[in-house]
């Protein structure tokens, strides 16, 4: 069993338009409601393909309640937590070529109290898993160290633990040292602190990460794919997309379906991004089932050209942050 653990969960509300004008009255085509939090995508994701998961979610609220009944619906074993902030709610306006708009809630505060309550909730239905997957963003009033401070816990269970998040809360993970850490091309240049231009930097990066704690670090790219650095080395994997309806949610079914190919090797990652090609083919947040991946679709290569660009869309980084030119100096 995996053990998904979402302390930001929320209901995810997909207008999809013909056409995002600032400042107009737009007529959505069609609209969907999934709940939402990276952990509970990945629970989705593994039970829609039969994968024994239970998600751990706070919950308050008639919100909440509607997040933990729509759980119960797709089949999903649920472990909520009653907790004082509130349940958020984020909404994405998708267009027909796929960019998506997304407006995300903060989420409610939690206390010390919510805190320690999440801290038992996992323990308690962890002792027989495989897995421990923390992820997402940390509502207000948590402190940065909270997915380490669990990961220590739940490594005294003996089981494994892995980390889907950003910013300070995944740097202090590393401490934790994580089985498993999935970052994305923003994420990896966050935490090492420079630019990921070509393949070559986020294998660099990658390889930091597992320095810092990390067994195994399995770095989505966005469209370029994905690069699995672990003991065994280094493979890059991409998935041929078409009919692209919206990116939410397919870090987490990739994240989904590495676990369930047994988390190592050329393998697993061919499962992952098959999972998360099929994800990017859905509206809103829709997870895969095994009827909608495409393995074959899927190139892994044992030994990628380190010196491949890396394209599409990337946010800037703060001043004062090394460029690729730096790092190859």
């Amino acid at each position: 069993m995996i053990v998904t653990v979402t302390l930001n969960p929320s209901l995810d509300r997909t207008v999809e338009v013909a056409e995002l004008a600032r400042g107009a009255m737009v007529r959505s085509t069609a609209t969907r409601l999934d709940p939402g939090g990276k952990g509970v995508n990945v629970a989705r994701a593994l039970a829609a393909h039969g994968v024994p998961a239970c998600a751990v979610v706070t919950r308050n609220g008639p919100d909440g309640r509607q997040l933990t009944d729509l759980l119960a619906a797709e089949g999903i074993d649920v472990c909520a937590v009653p907790v004082s902030g509130h349940t958020r709610s984020n909404i994405s306006l998708v267009e027909p070529d796929g960019t998506v708009t997304k407006v995300n809630e903060p989420g409610g505060p939690l206390t010390s109290d919510d805190l320690d309550a999440v801290f038992a909730a996992v323990l308690s239905v962890a002792a027989d898993a495989d897995w421990v997957v923390a992820s997402g963003s940390l509502p207000p009033g948590v402190p940065h160290d909270f997915y380490a401070v669990l990961g220590k816990l739940v490594a005294d269970l003996g089981v494994r633990f892995a980390v889907d998040t950003s910013g300070p809360p995944l740097a202090a993970a590393l401490g934790a040292k994580p089985t498993l850490v999935k970052p994305n091309r923003t994420e990896l240049a966050e935490t090492v602190g420079f630019r990921i231009d070509v393949l070559a930097d986020a294998v660099r990066a990658a390889e930091a990460m597992r320095t810092a704690g990390a067994s195994t670090v399995l770095a989505s790219l966005g469209a370029d794919g994905a690069v699995l650095v672990d003991a065994h080395g280094v493979h890059y994997g991409e998935a041929k997309v078409d009919n692209r309806r919206s990116a939410v949610g397919a870090g987490d079914a990739m994240l989904a379906g590495f676990l369930a190919a047994g988390e190592t090797g050329r393998d697993a990652l061919t499962e992952a991004l098959s999972w998360g090609a099929a994800a990017v083919r859905f509206p809103g947040s829709r997870m895969p089932g095994p009827n909608d991946v495409d393995p074959d679709g899927v190139s892994v290569h044992a030994i990628p050209d380190l010196a491949r660009p890396l394209g599409g869309p990337y946010s800037e980084l703060p001043t004062g942050w090394r460029t690729t030119d730096d790092n190859h100096r």
